[in-house]
């Protein structure tokens, strides 16, 4: 026995009216604030765990992209570790391109970009904090560190 969508119908829209109706003998809720702005509407957080340059050429060259379009609306966290850590060292153990460290600083300093190296990959490599590009952060867990600038609202982009 199959029932028809009418009766169906019919109640859903009885239900509008009555809500309509009500919505009109009764004083609204006054409206709750805006949660305070945490900074720019736009947040992402970059993963860089490759030392390639032709890996960290897209990843530098996607960010770039976003700075263009977004300018002073985007709030950029890039957090490397494993053998991507080499890109924010003074003396990398694995080849880096110069232009890349250049890159990087120009984003630190002219656009604010944030590169946190992970600590648990420094504590294996043997580095200190001496040992990074003077503009790079360090946290313990650079993995902790993404998840929870997601937790903050930050979208999280790997390749």
């Amino acid at each position: 026995m199959s029932s028809s969508p009418l009766p169906r119908r019919h109640l859903l829209t009885a239900m509008a009216a009555a809500t309509a109706g009500a919505a009109t003998t009764t004083q609204a809720a006054p409206a709750k604030p805006m949660p305070a702005d945490d900074g720019p509407p736009h947040k992402i957080v970059y993963q860089l765990n490759h030392f390639e340059p032709e890996y960290q050429e897209a990843v530098l060259n996607s960010i770039g992209a976003v700075l263009k379009k977004y300018v002073d609306d985007v709030s950029i966290v890039v957090v490397a570790w494993g053998p991507g850590i080499h890109l924010l060292a003074k003396k990398p153990k694995r080849a880096v391109a110069p232009l890349h460290q250049q890159r990087i600083r120009s984003m630190s300093e002219s656009y604010g970009v944030t590169f946190i190296a992970c600590g648990n990959t420094m504590h294996t490599i043997g580095w200190e904090k001496a040992d990074m590009l003077d503009f790079v952060k360090i946290e313990a867990v650079g993995a902790a560190a993404v998840m929870e600038l997601q937790e903050k609202g930050y979208a999280y982009i790997a390749w």
